[in-house]
């Protein structure tokens, strides 16, 4: 049983990824801890890391 919802959520991951554009053209807007918008450009690689904290 197991298995068969395992292969169905793989199955449902692979067909929305084969559904999304390849590429962005826009740039990615954030907003960071103090309400300041972060752009980051899509000319060439950028590593993201979005670390979230509950205190």
């Amino acid at each position: 049983m197991k298995l068969k919802i395992l292969f169905i959520i793989a199955a449902a991951m692979l067909l929305l990824a084969a559904c999304g554009p390849k590429s962005i053209d826009k740039s990615i807007t954030l907003l960071d801890h103090d309400k300041n918008e972060v752009t980051f450009p899509q000319e060439k690689p950028v590593l993201l890391f979005y670390i979230t904290t509950y205190t």
